[in-house]
């Protein structure tokens, strides 16, 4: 057969532009939350494990957060068990919240597992509740119509500490540890917590140098529908306040902007319908998605 040097020089292209990243990285910690398309489409999901294997094997420390939305939702109806959503959060009773812990701790993480593990990765997977992890209180949420009336979302917890301890043990060995956003609290509880928010604080508490947020769109986009590839967080709060960004949108921003003012050098909102949008978006010049970074350091990123 005869070689193809036209593919054999754009291999070496990669890997040339690939390079000063990789030189950059190594060492450096990366949050990864996975879900959406990423997480429930075959030829996605083997692309970001490898994505995730390959960051492990250059020397790189990915963390890797998990949702489980789509699963847990299909659990329950065919349970029959009634889904009540409050602004884009689900009232977790007990019985859903047995179905949380068995898709999120049980099914999910272990699927995530099996596929790094299968693409030759080292990977153990673990919930908040595992030695204390996350620990957690109960989420009361202030009433869209009513500023006075707080709603009981039931099982649903807010982050009331990250135990570090844990996540150096792992981070600092072989291991890519894979995160099921379930906490606890002293009383032993068990609640469900938003994905990205537990990606957030743990970024924030490992000081990693980037938290990605895989999504289901392009992402952060201008007026004109056009992705913005590099905002400051000044940028971002003015897109917020004249109503550019807003909607579904807004959480995941204020989770990025959140981390980014906390001490995580850059956050990435990043399209994960995208094959190797994780490895596109640190290790080449234009990326797949929009980074977020403090104006003085956004040069720098």
């Amino acid at each position: 057969m005869p070689l193809d040097f036209a593919a054999a020089k754009n291999i070496a292209n990669v890997l040339t532009e690939a390079l000063p990243y990789i030189q950059q990285f190594t060492g450096c910690t990366i949050v990864v939350k996975y879900g959406g398309n990423a997480m429930t489409d075959e030829v996605l999901k083997n692309s970001f494990a490898r994505d995730i294997v390959l960051m492990k094997l250059v020397g790189m420390n990915p963390v890797v957060v998990h949702g489980g939305g789509p699963q847990i939702g299909a659990l329950l109806t065919k349970l029959d068990i009634q889904s009540e959503f409050i602004d884009g959060i689900r009232v977790t009773d007990s019985k859903t919240m047995d179905v949380v812990e068995m898709v999120l701790g049980g099914l999910v993480n272990k699927e995530i597992v099996s596929l790094l593990n299968k693409n030759q990765g080292k990977a153990i997977g673990i919930t908040g509740k595992d030695g204390n992890l996350i620990q957690a209180t109960k989420l009361l949420k202030k009433s869209s119509t009513d500023d006075t009336k707080m709603l009981d979302m039931g099982q649903v917890g807010a982050i009331e500490k990250i135990n570090r301890e844990v996540l150096d043990v792992l981070k600092n060995s072989d291991f890519i540890p894979v995160i099921a956003p379930i906490g606890t609290d002293r009383f032993g509880n068990t609640y469900n917590i938003n994905a990205d928010t537990v990606a957030g604080e743990i970024a924030k508490v490992l000081g990693a140098e980037k938290l990605m947020l895989l999504t289901n769109i392009a992402g952060v986009m201008d007026k004109s529908g056009t992705v913005v590839t590099g905002l400051t967080t000044a940028q971002v709060d003015a897109m917020i306040a004249d109503g550019t960004i807003y909607g579904g949108m807004l959480p995941k921003i204020e989770c990025a902007l959140d981390a980014v003012n906390n001490g995580v050098r850059s956050a990435h909102i990043i399209d994960g319908r995208v094959e190797h949008s994780v490895l596109l978006e640190i290790f080449t010049n234009t990326g797949v998605g929009t980074l977020i970074s403090n104006k003085r350091n956004f040069d720098a990123v």
